[in-house]
């Protein structure tokens, strides 16, 4: 009921809002709004209810009362509404994205992504904005001294930090403020993590323009100053601008499967070849490119190994949205994931979790419930679901996004593959005793940037060009007898492409699998 009231108090600014967002393209698409001419502040501690900072220039708000409450009250009920929502997962971010739009329409992802660092501590915290309004501004902005004001308090700057990574490259990286004082890719941010974690000091850093040259520097310059701490980066960004609902679900999904894979790279080649390809509408698939590719290079050399996308949706999802223009927004987690493989007994448990699930839901259409303590399999894990019949195959379906914990993927897909996959009648109560369940947890993906890289065998392929997608396990081509050319070619008839789409366009990723099944 909380989301609900302060949803209705901001009604009468989604018509501001969504004007707001029309003229805030991609950085460097579209025609931005001029640049503020505005110059900071400067308050004293008492003008705050956060500690004391000395009289010190500070950032004003600047879409209070639109992208979100300027009532401090009505802004924390909110806040707190929208976490109190979110689940928690128990892996330690590295880094997060998060989207920066109207709370109205982003807030629920965007406190998925802060739920992961309630009760968590950070030595620092540096926040990743993007540039949608001064379109002449190409290098790296740092905030270096003073705070930003939000209505619930003073977020600190922290200046150490700040002047030490101004110091690591000038030629790209600058103490220009001005750039920040209308941006509000990392305004939109502070509220929460005012909320989750008080007013710690942080640094805000705003990517003038999304290129390599200002990407790398910057990632290195975070690492120096970053590794002897433990430390948060927060990217953000909204994903693809103003296509259809559909097409955003299609867009933002291979976008998410491509940050999965941890790769910048790939993330920057998924985005050219979208934009290649015409889609009504689109104007970019990360107006936040800048931000994600730096946090992305920052984050492995920081420790992160594993990307967890925890939520999506995008602005038709909500009562008021336009579903014929939409802008998507993605929560996606970097952490380091130290497990070693599943031991027997944790297969075991994930093999006897999914068939009593299907023997419940195939009974009385639901399913059960488990207090799960293993580490393992509370990992989110992306992994598919194979139902064999007699040796022959009756039904397969997993997830590739790793979403939710490995159990749960495992209870969810084998519902699937039994009622769901279209090659097949839905498995019944009768056959289910003859019915032998394989289950392949996958590795995280990989971007294909050779053919020489894939191994049959060891590999599964995913590829993705535009709409169309297609997966086959690695034991596919092992029982197939392929070789890499023959698996190649059926991975692309499997999503509906010419073989050789891969070359042509397609984004394709490989990936390893531990598969285990019931005994014959």
């Amino acid at each position: 009921m909380a989301q609900h009231e302060a949803v209705k108090r901001l009604l009468p600014c989604v018509l501001l809002l969504l004007a707001m967002r029309l003229l805030a393209s991609c950085a460097t698409q579209g025609t931005p709004q001029a640049e503020p001419t505005r110059t900071p502040t400067s308050v004293t501690p008492e003008a705050s209810s956060t500690p004391a900072v000395a009289t010190i220039d500070v950032r004003p708000p600047a879409v209070a009362g639109a992208f979100y409450p300027a009532d401090p009250a009505q802004l924390q009920a909110m806040v707190n509404s929208l976490l109190s929502q979110a689940r928690k997962l128990p892996q330690e971010p590295i880094a997060l994205i998060v989207p920066h739009a109207g709370y109205v329409y982003s807030g629920a992802v965007a406190a998925a992504a802060f739920k992961q660092l309630e009760g968590r501590e950070y030595d620092a915290i540096v926040v990743l904005g993007t540039n949608h309004v001064a379109p002449g501004f190409r290098q790296v902005s740092v905030w270096a001294s003073g705070a930003y004001s939000t209505p619930l308090g003073l977020m600190p700057v922290d200046s150490d930090l700040a002047k030490s990574i101004l110091a690591a490259d000038p030629e790209h990286i600058v103490p220009d403020q001005r750039v920040q004082l209308a941006e509000h890719s990392i305004e939109v941010e502070l509220p929460f993590l005012f909320q989750v974690c008080g007013p710690q000091p942080f640094v805000p850093i705003m990517v003038g323009e999304p290129s390599w040259e200002n990407c790398e520097p910057l990632s290195t310059a975070l690492v120096e100053a970053l590794q002897a701490k433990k430390a948060l980066l927060i990217a953000s960004t909204d994903m693809s601008h103003y296509p259809s609902y559909d097409h955003a679900v299609q867009v933002d999904m291979a976008t998410l499967l491509a940050i999965s894979s941890t790769d910048p790279q790939a993330v920057r080649e998924h985005s050219r070849s979208w934009m290649s390809l015409g889609v009504d509408s689109l104007v970019c698939t990360l107006c936040g490119e800048g931000p994600v590719l730096t946090a992305m290079m920052a984050a492995r050399k920081l420790g992160a190994n594993r990307a967890t996308v925890i939520q999506y949706a995008n602005s038709g999802d909500v009562p008021y949205g336009d579903k014929s223009r939409v802008v998507g927004y993605g929560a996606v987690m970097f952490w380091r994931d130290e497990t070693a493989t599943l031991s027997a007994e944790e297969k075991a448990t994930l093999l006897r979790m999914a068939r009593e699930t299907l023997s419940q839901y195939l009974q009385d259409g639901t399913m059960p419930q488990y207090e799960v303590s293993e580490p393992a399999l509370l990992q989110p894990s992306a992994a598919f679901v194979t139902l064999k019949k007699n040796g022959q195959l009756r039904g397969c379906i997993g997830h590739m996004l790793g979403s939710q914990e490995l159990y749960r993927t495992a209870q969810q897909m084998a519902i699937s593959a039994a009622t769901k996959d279209s090659r097949f009648p839905a498995v019944t109560q009768d056959e289910l005793a003859q019915i032998r369940i394989e289950i392949s947890v996958l590795s995280p993906l990989q971007w294909v940037r050779e053919v020489d890289e894939i191994e049959v065998g060891r590999d599964g392929l995913y590829i993705v060009l535009g709409p169309y997608s297609g997966v086959l396990l690695p034991q596919v081509a092992t029982d197939q007898g392929w070789d890499r050319d023959d698996f190649l070619h059926q991975v692309c008839a499997k999503a509906g492409l010419p073989s050789d789409a891969w070359p042509r366009g397609g984004m394709l990723y490989r990936f390893t699998a531990q598969v285990f099944s019931e005994p014959n």
